[in-house]
C-alpha cells in the first residue's frame, strides 16, 4: 500500500503544475497587451505631419485600419484605456493567486512579504514593461508602432464587453465636456494682469512683457480711447478739384482718407490714394469722387477686440468714429488697434508727433489734446483712478475740465492719484498746455 500512494498524488501534482504553468503563461500574456496599449497611446498621438502624410499615402491594410483609428480619437483613446486598465487588473489578481501558493500565508514574515511584493515588485514590472519602455520605443517608432498595433485596437472596438464600455465612456465624456464648457472658470482682467506681473522674470524681454500687457488690457479698451480726434483728422471736402485733392494728399501723407459733404459729421466714403495713381496726369476737372469706397461707421463704446473682428471680416482698415447723435468724434484704424498690443508701429514716412517735453524725472509738459490712454504710456502707469474719474473726457485737458466742472485757468491745479496736473496755457475754449509732476519716489536707506 506505501508503494501506491505516491503514484496515486502524481496526476494531482502534475495538474497543479500545469495549472501554474498556464497562469504564468497568462501572466506574459497580459504583460504583452498592456505593453502594446501603451505603445499604442504614444504612438498614435505623437504622429507628427509628416508621418501623417506618409500613413495617408499608404494603402496596406493595417494603414487603412490606422487612419480610421485616428479619425475617432475620443474611441480611440477609449478603447486603449479600457483594455490596458483590464490588463493591468488582470495581472495584479492572478499574481496576487500565483502568490498565495507560493508562499502560503503562515505568519506574519510570510503575509509582509507578500504584501512588499504585491505593492512594489508586481507594481515595477507593471510600469517597467507595460508602461514605460514600450512608451520609448513607440515615441521613436511611432509610425511602425500605429500600423502594428491597428488591427488589435480594431478588434477591441467592436468585442464586447469593451466595446459597451468604450462607447458608454464616450458618451460620458461628451456629457462631463459639454458641463465643464458651460461652468467654466472665469478670470477677470485684473486677475490675469496681477498673474503676469507675478510671473515677470528679471531677464524676460521687456518688449515681451508690454505685450502680455496689451493683450490681457486689450479687451477692456474702447475705440473712443484710441481714435485719432477729429480735430485731429485730415479730410477732403466732396466739392473739391482734383488739383486740390492731390495738394490735401501730398501735404498730409495718409493712404486713405475720409470725404465729407459740407461737413465733417456727413462722411460720404473714403478715398484710397492707390486709387489715384492712374490718373495723377489727368485734368483739374477729373471726376475723382467716383472712385470714393464705403466708409465703415462704429460707435465711440465699440470694444478694439470687436472691432478688430469686424477689420478681419470686411478686409477694411479704417472707421469712422460716430457718438450717440451721429456726428464724427474721429477715425480709427487698424494700425490704430495693432498699437495696443505690439506698441508704437512706425515707417520712414511718419513723422514723430511730440505731445509732451520732459523737464526732469517727475515733470513733463502735455498739450491738452493728448488722449489719456498716451498720457499712461509716457508715463507708465496703469491709470486705473483716471479710467474711475474720467467719464466722457478722452484726453488730459478734457479729463481737468470735467474734474473741475469748468476750463481752468493758468496755474489751476488739480490732483490725481498723487499726480499733480497743473494749467500752464489755457483760453476761454480749452486747456492748451499742461505741466506734470509726479509724486518723488523716496529712497530706501
Amino acid at each position: 500500500m506505501n508503494t501506491l500512494e505516491p503514484s496515486s498524488t502524481e496526476p494531482l501534482a502534475r495538474a497543479f503544475e500545469y495549472n501554474h504553468l498556464v497562469l504564468i503563461l497568462l501572466l506574459i500574456i497580459l504583460l504583452l497587451i498592456t505593453a502594446m496599449m501603451s505603445a499604442a497611446e504614444s504612438a498614435f498621438f505623437s504622429l507628427k505631419p509628416l508621418e501623417k502624410d506618409t500613413l495617408k499615402k499608404d494603402d496596406s491594410k493595417s494603414a487603412l485600419i490606422a487612419k480610421k483609428l485616428i479619425d475617432t480619437p475620443k474611441h480611440l483613446l477609449a478603447t486603449i484605456l479600457i483594455t490596458n486598465n483590464f490588463a493591468n487588473i488582470a495581472i495584479v489578481i492572478i499574481s496576487s493567486a500565483l502568490l498565495d501558493v507560493l508562499i502560503p500565508s503562515a505568519g506574519k514574515e510570510n503575509e509582509t512579504l507578500k504584501f512588499l511584493i504585491d505593492v512594489f515588485v508586481i507594481t515595477f514590472i507593471i510600469l517597467l514593461i507595460g508602461e514605460v519602455i514600450p512608451k520609448i520605443y513607440a515615441t521613436k517608432n511611432a509610425l511602425k508602432t500605429v500600423k502594428f498595433t491597428a488591427l488589435p485596437l480594431s478588434v477591441m472596438n467592436i468585442v464586447p464587453p469593451f466595446s459597451w464600455i468604450r462607447m458608454g465612456l464616450v458618451s460620458g465624456s461628451k456629457f462631463i465636456h459639454r458641463y465643464a464648457k458651460k461652468k467654466g472658470v472665469k478670470i477677470s482682467s485684473d486677475e490675469l494682469e496681477h498673474a503676469i506681473a507675478l510671473t515677470k522674470e528679471d531677464n524676460a524681454s521687456y518688449d515681451d512683457h508690454k505685450i502680455l500687457e496689451g493683450i490681457v488690457k486689450f479687451g477692456n479698451t474702447d475705440v473712443k480711447q484710441i481714435m485719432c480726434q477729429r480735430l485731429n483728422v485730415a479730410a477732403i471736402d466732396i466739392e473739391s478739384n482734383f488739383k486740390e485733392v492731390v495738394d490735401e494728399i501730398l501735404e498730409c501723407g495718409y493712404s486713405r482718407i475720409p470725404v465729407y459733404k459740407e461737413s465733417l459729421d456727413n462722411v460720404v466714403g473714403i478715398l484710397f490714394i492707390k486709387d489715384l495713381l492712374q490718373h495723377l496726369n489727368n485734368q483739374d476737372s477729373f471726376n475723382w469722387q467716383a472712385l470714393l469706397r464705403k466708409p465703415f461707421f462704429v460707435p465711440e463704446n465699440k470694444k478694439i477686440d470687436d472691432l478688430l473682428k469686424e477689420f478681419q471680416s470686411k478686409k477694411v482698415h479704417m472707421a469712422i468714429v460716430v457718438d450717440e447723435y451721429g456726428g464724427a468724434s474721429g477715425i480709427v484704424t487698424l494700425e490704430d488697434v495693432l498699437e495696443e498690443i505690439v506698441g508704437d508701429i512706425t515707417d520712414e514716412f511718419d513723422e514723430e508727433e511730440i505731445d509732451f517735453k520732459k523737464i526732469d524725472e517727475n515733470t513733463y509738459i502735455f498739450e491738452g489734446r493728448t488722449a489719456l490712454i498716451d498720457f499712461y504710456k509716457i508715463l507708465e502707469i496703469d491709470g486705473k483712478e483716471f479710467e474711475n474719474l474720467k467719464g466722457e473726457s478722452d484726453s488730459l485737458g478734457g479729463f481737468m475740465i470735467e474734474n473741475a466742472g469748468r476750463i481752468l485757468k493758468n496755474k489751476e491745479t488739480i490732483t490725481c492719484n498723487d499726480i499733480k496736473l497743473i494749467v500752464e496755457t489755457s483760453d476761454k475754449r480749452r486747456i492748451k498746455t499742461i505741466k506734470v509732476i509726479l509724486p518723488k519716489i523716496k529712497d530706501d536707506l
